[in-house]
């Protein structure tokens, strides 16, 4: 709109266009930026398990089966421990005369 004098009148709310000049190293940093930004949502994931949460998941099985495998071993080794400290107790009974 424009009134009389011939300068340029905006209604209330809207703004004029704006205009940025920018340089070739602007834009290197604003194309970098995006990039940036693509990389960090992939990382945590844009709405989607990324790749943080998939390592999360991942690492939270490997600590069950590291506490599974701690249990077994323990297991194991104290019935192999009764079996030694058996047949040292009772190794005279065993021997022949």
């Amino acid at each position: 709109m424009t009134n009389g004098s011939g300068n340029i009148r905006y209604e209330a709310g809207i703004h004029p266009p704006v205009v940025i000049q920018t340089s070739d190293f602007q834009l290197d940093v604003l194309e970098k930026l995006g990039r940036v930004e693509a990389k960090i949502d992939m990382i945590v994931g844009n709405g989607q398990p990324g790749r943080m949460r998939l390592a999360e998941d991942r690492l939270t099985a490997l600590e069950r089966s590291d506490i599974k495998r701690n249990v077994l071993d323990r297991i194991v080794t104290g019935c192999i421990a009764f079996a030694v400290s058996a047949l040292i107790a009772m190794h005279e009974h065993f021997l022949p005369k």
